[in-house]
């Protein structure tokens, strides 16, 4: 049965974790503090008390070993949701991602598949220190036998967490940390599948902001910004890194013939980059200007104080767009 409660991203992921926990004996839930505390962020608040120990637990202070108990829970019929705590905290885990994690499909020729989740709060805009904000994206995209998504709503995190428990395969599921106290009605029960499938936030007929997880309100600002100035931005909002929806992003793209992508990540070697890649050689004849991309800058994830300087703005998105070789400029 279909229900709608307005809820936080934290509350909605917090509502799917529960909801599979209730629907599947097979799910668990572990990770550093996630048992009573309730997670960092409260994402897995009151989850020890309802399912017991025995489904959600704490763990120790070891990445390395939590994915790797993961991936024997899975392989003998369990399916395992961990948490990392911080994106960067996952890195000593990389190596369990990378060998064992994504591999094991394909290392048993399809006869044994590893339904996992590895949440993992990531990306920046809450003023933490180094260790705990980070945009790893591009590492697990690059893995192949992987899913990476990223929600940019309440009402995704919720539907893509559930869908992405259910998987057959392996899901890293990047949490954008500033957004979890964002608020809408969530629908609350079976929807249609959205890792895989891109979406469009907002639509427009002067050109394509490209965005993901964190970026998305951002793009959506500057779009509004841009409405009032005289320019029609559409926001096409990916969702889904891996799988990528060449249909829907590139459709939008050949509409208004100009694009700009939007992340937080650094740009060198980086999702940014493979999407101006594919959108590139697959609307070269629509384009009426080449892609611009707007995101980090190409250092060291940068402190406090200087992270509103490194993360993509309105103004920078905007100035962008106005790169895009008008014909009235």
């Amino acid at each position: 049965m279909t229900r709608h409660e307005k809820l936080s991203m934290a509350q909605a992921l917090n509502r799917a974790l529960r909801d599979a926990l209730s629907d599947d004996p097979t799910v668990v839930v572990f990770g550093e503090d996630v048992g009573p505390l309730g997670g960092v962020f409260r994402v897995t608040d009151g989850l020890t008390a309802e399912f017991g120990e025995d489904r959600c637990f704490d763990t120790p202070l070891a990445e390395s070993g939590i994915v790797g108990v993961a991936v024997g829970m899975a392989m003998n019929g369990m399916r395992p949701v961990v948490e990392m705590q911080f994106d960067a905290f996952a890195y000593p885990a990389f190596e369990q991602i990378v060998s064992h994690v994504a591999k094991m499909r394909n290392r048993t020729r399809g006869r044994v598949a590893l339904p996992m989740v590895i949440r993992i709060p990531y990306a920046g805009g809450i003023g933490g220190v180094e260790h705990h904000c980070d945009s790893s994206e591009a590492y697990y995209a690059h893995t192949p036998g992987l899913h990476v998504v990223a929600p940019s709503t309440p009402a995704d995190a919720y539907a893509m967490l559930r869908e992405a428990i259910a998987s057959p395969d392996p899901v890293v599921f990047l949490e954008p940390k500033k957004l979890y106290w964002s608020k809408e009605e969530v629908e609350l029960g079976p929807r249609p599948p959205a890792i895989g499938r891109a979406v469009v936030r907002r639509e427009g007929t002067d050109a394509t902001l490209i965005a993901y997880g964190p970026s998305v309100p951002v793009a959506l600002e500057a779009a509004e910004v841009a409405d009032r100035e005289g320019r029609s931005l559409q926001v096409v909002d990916l969702r889904s890194i891996v799988p990528f929806d060449d249909e829907t992003v590139c459709a939008a793209v050949r509409s208004t013939g100009r694009a700009v992508v939007v992340a937080e990540a650094s740009g060198f070697a980086s999702v940014s980059s493979e999407i101006v890649a594919r959108v590139t050689e697959r609307c070269f004849h629509s384009l009426a200007a080449p892609i611009r991309r707007v995101t980090g800058f190409d250092i060291p994830y940068p402190p406090p104080k200087y992270e509103h300087l490194h993360l993509p703005g309105v103004d920078r998105v905007l100035d962008a767009v106005d790169d895009l070789q008008w014909e009235d400029s």
